[in-house]
C-alpha cells in the first residue's frame, strides 16, 4: 500500500512521481492525501468551525474527489478495497462504508489525516505502508514524526503493528 501524500499534488511533476512509485510497487494501492480540495475545507471549517464529524465525512468526500482525479489521471481503476490484480487507487469513503467499524477508535476530526486512514487500511488487510511525501521524516520515531507534524497525531497508535513501513520523499 502506497500513501500519496496530497501536497505532492501541487507539484507540475505528480503524475512522474506516482508512475515512478507504482514502477516500484506495482501491485500496490494508492491512497492519495486530499490534497487542495481537501485544505479547501480546512480553510473554510477555520473561518467558520463547524461539527468536527460532519466536517471530517465532507474531507472524506473531498479525498474521494481527489482520489477520481488521480485515478483518472493516472488511468487507474478506483476501488472500494484493496486487489490483487495490480495497482489502483483507494475510494477512502467507500472503503469505510463497507464495513462502518473500520472507523472505529480513529477521531472524527482534523486530528485524522489520510496518513492515519492509510495505516487503518494496511492494518485491516495485513500490508506494509509506504508513506510518499513531499520532504523526509524528521525522525524515525513515529511520535517525533507526529510531533513535528509529519503524520497526524493519531498516526503512531494506528501504525503500531503494520508488517512494514517505510517512506519515500521524491527529489524536488
Amino acid at each position: 500500500m502506497v500513501k500519496f501524500g496530497g501536497a505532492l499534488l501541487e507539484r507540475a511533476d505528480w503524475p512522474a512521481l506516482a508512475r515512478a512509485l507504482l514502477a516500484e510497487f506495482p501491485a500496490c494501492v494508492l491512497v492519495v492525501g486530499g490534497g487542495s480540495v481537501v485544505e479547501g475545507l480546512r480553510t473554510l471549517d477555520a473561518t467558520a468551525p463547524g461539527d468536527p464529524a460532519v466536517v471530517h465525512r465532507l474531507a472524506l468526500d473531498g479525498r474521494g474527489i481527489t482520489a477520481r482525479f488521480v485515478a483518472a489521471r493516472l488511468r487507474l481503476e478506483i476501488v472500494a478495497a484493496p486487489v490483487d490484480r495490480g495497482a489502483a487507487v483507494l475510494d477512502m469513503a467507500a472503503w469505510l462504508g463497507v464495513a462502518p467499524a473500520r472507523h472505529d477508535g480513529l477521531a472524527r476530526s482534523w486530528s485524522v489525516t489520510s496518513d492515519s486512514l492509510a495505516a487503518r487500511v494496511a492494518g485491516v488487510h495485513a500490508a506494509g505502508l509506504v508513506l510518499a511525501k513531499r520532504v523526509p521524516p524528521p525522525a524515525c520515531d513515529l511520535a517525533a514524526a507526529a510531533a513535528a507534524g509529519w503524520v497526524d497525531a493519531s498516526f503512531p497508535d494506528v501504525a503500531r503493528g503494520l508488517t512494514a513501513l517505510a517512506w519515500r520523499a521524491p527529489a524536488s
